[in-house]
């Protein structure tokens, strides 16, 4: 997987919205209403990891869960990166 150039990452953030590029990876942070619905959401990413074999360094304190997204063999974002926070916006969707 090839790493993408910083000007590619930025203009394929447009279409991401809640996500951030800084220090080599793509991140974003959500807030749920309880630990029990952070760690149900945090379940259903780890089998889409699984299903992608692309995983994230994230972290979770109660209701917060922090991701950040980057392809280590590649040395920084790659398109994984992409599928796989598109994979994750998918099932994190806020319900209105």
């Amino acid at each position: 997987m090839k790493k993408l150039n910083d000007a590619t990452i930025e203009a394929k953030l447009l279409q991401f919205p809640d996500w951030d590029y800084f220090d080599g990876a793509i991140h974003t942070e959500f807030e749920f209403e309880n630990f029990k619905d952070c760690f149900s959401a945090m379940s259903r990413i780890a089998f889409e990891c699984e299903a992608l074999n692309h995983h994230p360094d994230w972290s979770n304190v109660y209701n917060i869960l922090k991701i950040s997204l980057s392809t280590h063999d590649a040395g920084g974002v790659t398109d994984n990166d992409f599928k796989l926070a598109e994979a994750i916006a998918y099932i994190v969707e806020p319900e209105e």
